[in-house]
């Protein structure tokens, strides 16, 4: 598909990312440096950083596959991300940056033991691998359909290779500066490749602009619209009981007790910088839905108008969409392309550059060379980059079928969501409890995959001789299984810790302890979270008696929103000394943020 000027510009970015990749790094020589850019990084560096590093072929191929297979109610993975990323914000970052941790295993290490440490180092090990391996399948198969034909084109295996060894060269010289400084270009490329698909998209005569896609998607039977953000409870991949619980469980894991993406946090200049671009990043992640998954709904009316809808694979809409709708030759292909390319790269890249972090900080110099200096942990960092990005290509070549017509983002979320509620229960328990010991965190993170497991066993049990379809469908829902697995390791943790006596060692580490908040404030932001949740509870349940519309709906919503945040600012600041204006406190740009998810939440019922 790509050719003349399409093959020229591609490159051309391909090379100018690399080049600036090579040229901002290279010269560092501490693990400080390599690491965490010296903590040096401006807001606008984070901003992009942290959200170059979570969309990727993920969501220009994945999310908008589902977009196309299933519809809007994906959404719910970009929307409930910004309720995550204020926790992020506002409690974790004060905690990380307060201890000046490199990696969170240091965290879980001081608070609990070596132990947790090493399982949580192991287990994000294990989730970057399969996340590398599921990122290598994706953009090598969307991009062998790009170049095919193509002196460039390398088929799968062969595009699998070259992708490896493109993030593989500038994130082993360069270190998370280079990575930094990538992906903001590449956060650029994906958001205008993403826009640009998605406006021709919508231009095409039997869409008729995002209007007409809702009123074509309106025309159809409630049972077949794909413009909802709510599908039933017994919905096989995206119920709406299971987006408010588990789903949520894995924002808060995912955004939180991350390392690639909290690594981007801590390397800002300051805590105020890092705030500013998390929330930056919060409304960027705000416009995927309707450029990726509202382009894929549209992409299924187009390409259902135009040609048989079901010769067409899920994780294949993207390019299949990009051929009906971008002129070849013309550049612009070969700058989607491009951006598509970057999106993988600026994922995969800061997932090594972590993992190599992990690696080096909490397996090698604490279990094996207590006395490794820096530049032994920044070579050791740049090995662990050449073995990880060669076993995951490996992996992607040998396990996945680049034939597959399923969703591969949902099958990566169901993959993951073993293996993460009892390192967020430790997290968040580890914080907040005095009480949590680390016999009871090493009890929850061991029991988490094997309660997920039988919960599953148990209700598929249960299911089986029903002679009608139980509420919540005849297969337990990741979502729903995982909120059932974070209830149950928070049971585990609590009870294990029990059995001790209480002790000391835990008060430097706790939320209160380090930032010198009270517990009397977190209680205070607590209330406000519950008046925000029954506020617009109530106002959902007058929507569907037909009080309001859900435009109406929304636009209350977002003000109600808005009006809590300023009041509790407001208070907020009256005691607190303040050298900034009302109007430069984040935690207004915060509340504003919040107001557009909740807008979009009803809006779209």
């Amino acid at each position: 598909m790509l050719a003349g000027l399409d093959l020229v510009v591609f490159l051309a970015c391909l090379v100018a990312v690399m080049g600036i990749g090579l040229l901002a790094g290279g010269r560092e020589q501490t693990s400080d440096e390599y690491y965490l850019a010296s903590r040096s990084m401006p807001w606008w560096g984070v901003a992009g950083s942290v959200f170059g590093t979570n969309v990727s072929a993920n969501h220009l191929v994945g999310m908008l596959g589902v977009g196309f297979s299933i519809g809007f109610a994906q959404s719910h993975f970009e929307l409930g991300a910004v309720f995550a990323l204020l926790v992020l914000a506002y409690l974790l970052l004060p905690l990380f940056a307060g201890l000046r941790v490199h990696t969170l295993s240091e965290y879980l290490a001081g608070r609990y033991d070596e132990r947790t440490s090493l399982l949580y180092s192991v287990t994000t090990l294990l989730l970057i691998a399969a996340q590398m391996t599921a990122l290598f399948y994706v953009g090598s198969r969307s991009m062998s359909l790009l170049m095919r034909g193509s002196a460039l084109d390398l088929g799968y295996v062969g595009g699998v290779m070259a992708l490896a060894a493109i993030t593989g060269a500038y994130t082993i010289v360069g270190g998370l500066r280079a990575v930094v400084w990538t992906d903001v270009i590449q956060s650029a490329l994906l958001l205008a490749s993403g826009v640009l698909v998605a406006l021709a998209t919508f231009a095409q005569p039997e869409i008729g602009g995002f209007s007409g896609l809702l009123e074509n998607d309106a025309m159809l039977v409630r049972e077949e619209q794909r413009m909802h953000l709510y599908l039933p409870a017994s919905h096989p991949s995206l119920p709406w009981t299971g987006v408010f619980t588990g789903l949520m469980a894995l924002h808060l894991s995912f955004w939180g007790t991350n390392q690639y993406i909290v690594q981007r946090t801590l390397a800002a200049k300051s805590e105020a910088e890092a705030r500013v671009g998390i929330l930056i990043g919060g409304f960027l992640k705000l416009l995927v839905p309707f450029f990726s998954i509202a382009g894929g709904v549209a992409a299924a009316q187009l390409i259902h108008a135009r040609m048989d809808v079901a010769s067409v694979a899920p994780d294949e809409a993207f390019p299949v969409l990009m051929g009906l709708v971008i002129p070849a030759g013309k550049g612009l292909m070969g700058l989607i392309a491009a951006g598509l390319l970057g999106a993988i790269l600026s994922t995969i890249d800061s997932m090594l550059n972590s993992a190599a972090a992990l690696f080096a900080y909490d397996i090698y110099r604490k279990h094996w060379r207590r006395d490794a200096e820096d530049a032994d942990l920044v070579r050791l960092g740049r090995i662990v980059v050449v073995v990880l990005v060669t076993g995951a290509a490996l992996l992607a070549v040998t396990t996945y079928d680049p034939a597959s017509r399923g969703n591969f983002f949902l099958r990566l979320s169901h993959q993951i969501s073993y293996l993460t509620p009892g390192l967020m229960v430790s997290f968040f328990l580890g914080m907040f409890w005095a009480r949590a010991t680390a016999r009871g965190a090493v009890a929850a993170i061991v029991a988490a995959p094997l309660l997920g497991f039988f919960f599953e066993w148990a209700y598929a049990s249960m299911c089986a001789d029903a002679a009608s379809t139980p509420p919540f469908g005849r297969e337990l829902n990741f979502m729903h299984r995982t909120f059932l697995t974070v209830l149950a390791s928070i049971a585990v943790h609590v009870a294990v810790s029990r059995t001790e006596p209480r002790g000391d060692a835990a008060t430097p580490y706790l939320f209160t302890t380090v930032t010198g908040t009270s517990v009397a404030h977190l209680q205070r932001i607590a209330s406000w979270g519950v008046a925000y949740v029954v506020g617009n509870t109530l106002l959902a349940a007058g929507m569907l008696r037909g009080d309001l519309s859900p435009f109406s709906s929304g636009g209350v919503g977002a003000a109600f929103t808005l009006a809590l945040f300023v009041a509790y600012v407001a208070r907020a600041r009256s005691r607190e000394p303040s050298d900034t204006s009302l109007l430069r406190d984040d935690r207004l740009l915060a509340g504003c943020l919040t107001a557009a998810v909740t807008f979009v939440l009803f809006c779209f019922f």
